[in-house]
């Protein structure tokens, strides 16, 4: 009967106590998969990224000389600040260098790097490419973590990435996806796109923050996303770290991009015009123009010439030649 009763009190104890659904620590013998660990490394590289732009703005009563004279105004045009929250990824631990979006920092007149440790210090902008949305700011601190840069060439549609940023200023978090596909263009705003599309959450202040794999490799930064509402609809695109490396170069070595040219003019191979080259349909760009005593002029190309690949990256269109031919160094 004692035996029955304590049963039945533990039951009524267990009942009682609120329940907490908890995940073991091993199923099977075998751990929990976990990307804590990895995250751990790489979030100490992710960085919050501010910016203040001064705005003169001038009042449109002080057109009115009555108005001026009645309330005694003076002439004097008034300031406004605007701010911008953005983010970006520590590349290079000894130099103090990070990556991030130009459109961040874009005619900024102070920028400011707050680091995972809560340390705010003063950026100095190294250079910014707005045709590939490409920045490089260098601060000036000590016992900083980077980003190794992944070979964005070997990333595959279905590799897993994680997305680390500030989305709406509200602090770092992390959100993890697939790659949905890769060389994706259209984008309005950019001359030269190539870049990565995930459904990885992409919000409004992740841009400038890191795109990693498994591994905890940099290999994208997150740029942009496509919503008719602001937020994320899971169409989210980054720049591949390939690309982000050869512009983090040639700013920090020029201050600027250089950029070379074929020396051609082309248009679209449509049905009709492979009809009349005497072509069987497809994708590529006719030459309509060649420039005198250009690469592509010594090259021998000529007008009617059909481009259908560039460093082995197939050509399907005028844009794509553009842009391939725009985003190869000199």
């Amino acid at each position: 009967m004692n035996l029955i009763r304590a049963c039945l009190v533990a039951c009524a104890v267990a009942f009682a106590a609120p329940a907490f659904a908890t995940l073991p620590a091993e199923v099977d013998g075998q751990p929990l998969p976990t990307l804590a660990p990895m995250l751990e490394r790489t979030t100490l590289a992710v960085v919050n990224v501010s910016s203040k732009t001064r705005v003169q703005v001038r009042n449109p009563f002080f057109d009115d000389p009555f108005f001026r004279r009645f309330f005694d105004m003076p002439d004097v045009p008034q300031e406004r600040v605007q701010q911008s929250l953005g983010s970006g990824v520590i590349v290079d631990a000894t130099r103090g260098l990070v990556l991030t979006n130009n459109h961040v920092i874009e005619r900024a007149d102070e920028v400011t790097v707050t680091l995972h440790d809560g340390r705010t210090l003063n950026a100095e902008v190294i250079g910014r490419d707005p045709d590939t949305d490409v920045a490089v700011v260098r601060i000036p601190a000590e016992n900083l973590t980077a980003l190794a840069l992944a070979d964005s060439d070997r990333l595959r549609v279905g590799d897993f990435v994680v997305a680390i940023g500030n989305p709406f200023g509200l602090g770092q978090a992390v959100t993890g996806g697939i790659v949905s596909a890769l060389g994706r263009s259209g984008l309005r705003g950019l001359g030269y796109q190539n870049f990565i599309q995930t459904d990885a959450s992409i919000n409004p202040g992740n841009s400038g923050g890191a795109l990693v794999n498994l591994r905890g490799e940099l290999v994208g930064i997150n740029s942009a996303i496509l919503s008719r509402s602001g937020g994320n609809i899971g169409i989210g695109f980054a720049i591949p770290s390939n690309l982000a490396r050869n512009v983090m170069n040639q700013l920090i070595a020029f201050g600027e991009v250089k950029r070379g040219s074929l020396g051609v003019q082309a248009q679209d191979l449509d049905a009709r015009l492979a009809r009349a080259l005497g072509l069987d349909e497809g994708r590529g760009a006719v030459v309509t123009q060649v420039v005198p005593d250009s690469p592509a002029d010594k090259a021998t190309l000529q007008a009617g010439d059909v481009i259908t690949k560039i460093d082995g990256k197939p050509v399907g269109s005028a844009d794509e030649l553009a842009n391939i031919e725009g985003l190869l160094p000199i």
